[in-house]
């Protein structure tokens, strides 16, 4: 049974021209786009998106980062889509990412690093919700 995973395509990525490439790896990897948009977001939104890491030293910057320019964000399908959605993006710094990922192509840091994905089940329930009302998702 195909599983749902959540992506965003992250502002550094948008802002150098990376999404159409960075959608490409993805369909080419064999998911199957669910819902799709492009947004920009409040700070607040960010924080919101991003509660588990409050009181984390990096939790303003990144909140700060996220809503610094247009995302895309999206919901994906596949068998085992949150396991192949992070290999496929590869490692947090791109530095120690594997040749062909998503972040050792079009990231530049660890915190610029073109894309997110749901860690897990739970994880990706949430944040599909967080972004996607039931009626968006065909």
């Amino acid at each position: 049974m195909p599983q749902r995973t959540f992506s965003i395509v992250k502002p550094d990525a948008v802002r150098n021209g990376h999404t159409g490439a960075i959608l490409g790896e993805i369909d080419k990897a064999g998911f199957r786009f669910v819902a799709l948009k492009q947004q920009s977001i409040s700070k607040r939104q960010a924080e919101g998106f991003y509660a588990v890491h409050r009181g984390k030293p990096f939790f303003d910057a990144l909140c700060e980062f996220m809503s610094s320019g247009t995302l895309v964000l999206m919901v994906l399908e596949k068998e085992n889509a949150i396991a192949d959605l992070r290999k496929l993006m590869g490692a947090t710094n791109p530095a120690n990412a594997e040749e062909g990922t998503i972040r050792k192509q079009f990231a530049s840091s660890i915190q610029e690093n073109a894309i997110h994905g749901s860690d897990a089940e739970d994880t990706a329930a949430f944040e599909i919700g967080y972004w996607f009302a039931g009626y968006e998702l065909i």
